[in-house]
């Protein structure tokens, strides 16, 4: 038994140290001299002032500055260091879904590692929430790469239990706001199934005082049933079985319906919040998603700073 554990915990960690060098290996490029990365781009430190030019924030308007020298004039910040991550992931027993070469679950772990092999440069902490059936487990911020791996080792052993759970993606959007207090970045990782009125509120909320990533992470037969017969489909969180006649055409074509209108309906409320939302599939490259979203993501700091 003692060797059977021993043999996991070595397969867990080459696991994660082969997501690290795929991870850093990629992005190294785009980030070279840049510490930001992941997170926020303006701080909180006054800096100095320069003229206003037009896609500036206006809310960065120094107007004592302006009224003396009737020019509108910006305040620049200077970026903190040292700033705190949280990952809060949602370990609902659909994460388990996965018809490709990687389920859900792993997308996710892939996910949290992308992010906090990035916001760990520089001293910055990464934290997490992660909820399971039961309950929400906290991980304090804290720097440092045997922390990170620590962290990434709790989340990856998570168990999906089957049945109805007690922890809702509201719940731990709403622990999040709870346990940040000190703004920085959230990035919440989830598949986001639960009807996106029920943690609206919440996400607004947390995006009023961090900023805030939304990773949804998909399987491309949650968007679309393949022609094979009679299928027998069971919620794993609330028991309910249902047998579905793949082979009728008007069948695929309204699940594939329903299914857009959903993602295209969580797009919405998570932009509406304020959040930034990228999409994972288990059958896409989800290293090369999240580099994009990193490089899209500075270009849009550079032009918001007037840094063209």
């Amino acid at each position: 038994m003692a060797e059977t554990s021993r043999s996991d915990a070595a397969r867990s960690s080459g696991q994660l140290r082969r997501l690290e060098l795929d991870i850093t290996r990629r992005l190294d490029g785009i980030l070279h001299g840049d510490y930001r990365g992941l997170v926020p781009g303006h701080g909180s430190e006054p800096g100095e002032a320069r003229l206003y030019e037009p896609g500036d924030d206006v809310r960065r308007i120094d107007w004592n500055v302006t009224a003396r020298t009737t020019t509108t004039h910006i305040r620049e910040t200077i970026a903190d260091r040292e700033l705190e991550c949280w990952i809060a992931l949602d370990g609902s027993p659909s994460l388990d879904f996965g018809t490709d070469a990687s389920d859900k679950a792993h997308v996710a772990l892939a996910a949290a590692a992308g992010v906090g092999f990035l916001t760990s440069r520089g001293g910055n902490r990464v934290g997490a929430l992660i909820g399971a059936p039961d309950a929400i487990t906290t991980i304090p911020p804290r720097s440092g790469r045997k922390h990170l791996m620590a962290l990434l080792h709790r989340i990856e052993s998570v168990e999906h239990a089957d049945g109805p759970s007690d922890i809702d993606l509201s719940s731990i959007i709403g622990r999040a706001m709870a346990v940040a207090r000190k703004r920085g970045l959230v990035v919440v990782i989830s598949d986001f199934l639960d009807d996106p009125e029920s943690w609206r509120h919440e996400l607004t909320a947390l995006c009023g005082r961090h900023e805030v990533l939304c990773v949804e992470v998909v399987d491309r037969r949650e968007m679309e049933l393949p022609n094979a017969g009679i299928l027998t489909l069971i919620d794993v969180e609330t028991g309910r079985t249902r047998e579905v006649d793949t082979r009728r055409q008007k069948t695929r074509d309204a699940y594939r319906d329903a299914a857009a209108d959903r993602r295209d309906r969580i797009d919405r409320v998570i932009r509406s919040s304020g959040a930034d939302h990228l999409r994972l599939d288990t059958s896409g490259s989800w290293l090369a998603d999240l580099v994009a979203h990193v490089d899209r993501r500075r270009r849009r700091l550079r032009t918001a700073g007037g840094r063209r």
